[in-house]
């Protein structure tokens, strides 16, 4: 089942962001070096701090959400709706927002979660949709980045694909006619291997830089809460202890942090960051939601 002086309108750029350590005996803060790109109320935009601590937040004006910026820093590849949200599409736009173009228009179908391969020269993406008997379908595909070449992954059967540094696929797959478990597989569909396997509702699976880890949401515990394992599945540990539902997680690019949105008490989606170990949580923006750290 994933965004001042904003130098991101020619490359991903890094911002700052402080987080004091809790610890008494060292009063010094640590700050790591982040972009961020998130959805506001159906807006794309782009929240970076400097280094004194001084945040902004601009408008990259587009609609859309579930924002990829591609390897190289120069693209971003998005999801649209359309027909009054009966179509859902891939597009993709300069990172400064200019020349946007629509990717896919399969009527009918929702296309998301669009995620770029490690060498940026093709763009997977989820489709979903009702077939001719009234059952819902859940495919992943791939195409080039201009948009040709469309083709489906037929023996993968989900969404939320994402790759690893070696270039095989995560993803939400649909298993033993369950809606969501994670799964990984080599990038023409063979070699699945499904990592969880329970009753639960798994989504959103994101790998850290380095390949090692996966951290995805779940509601095995009830709501929907943060968790991770290392990419083979082992070592699955649950991360963040509430009654609201967190979503979309992701990993910072040195793997130290994890941004999610989560619905509070006043039912509107927020962003929170972490540390990797689920400790130190804090919200850094309000009525933001599908956040992700770029690369």
């Amino acid at each position: 089942m994933k965004t001042t002086t904003l130098l991101i309108l020619t490359c991903a750029l890094s911002l700052n962001t402080v987080f004091a350590q809790e610890n008494k005996e060292n009063d010094k803060s640590k700050s790591s070096s982040h972009t961020i790109a998130y959805t506001s109320k159906g807006v794309a935009k782009i929240y970076s701090i400097d280094k004194e601590g001084k945040s902004n937040i601009k408008s990259i004006n587009t609609k859309g959400d579930y924002l990829a910026l591609s390897p190289d820093g120069k693209t971003f590849a998005f999801r649209v709706y359309h027909d009054d949200g009966k179509t859902w599409s891939i597009h993709t736009m300069n990172s400064d927002g200019t020349n946007s173009k629509r990717l896919t228009h399969a009527k009918n179908k929702w296309d998301s979660a669009p995620e770029w391969t490690p060498d940026g020269k093709k763009i997977a993406f989820a489709r979903e949709y009702k077939d001719s008997e009234d059952v819902w379908q859940a495919e992943i595909w791939i195409m080039n980045q201009d948009g040709s070449e469309r083709t489906q992954i037929e023996s993968l059967k989900g969404s939320n694909p994402y790759f690893t540094p070696d270039g095989r696929i995560v993803f939400t797959s649909k298993y033993k006619d369950k809606k969501g478990e994670i799964s990984i597989a080599d990038i023409d569909g063979t070699n699945i291997i499904h990592l969880t396997d329970n009753e639960a509702e798994e989504w959103h699976p994101e790998v850290s830089t380095d390949g090692k880890q996966i951290v995805f949401m779940s509601n095995r515990d009830g709501n929907f809460e943060i968790y991770v394992m290392n990419i083979d599945g082992s070592n699955q540990k649950r991360l963040t202890f509430n009654n609201v539902g967190n979503w979309h997680p992701s990993w910072s690019p040195d793997g130290s942090k994890i941004i999610f949105s989560s619905t509070n008490k006043d039912k509107k989606s927020h962003i929170y960051i972490m540390n990797k170990d689920g400790s130190s949580v804090k919200k850094i923006l309000s009525h933001g939601r599908k956040a992700t750290f770029l690369r």
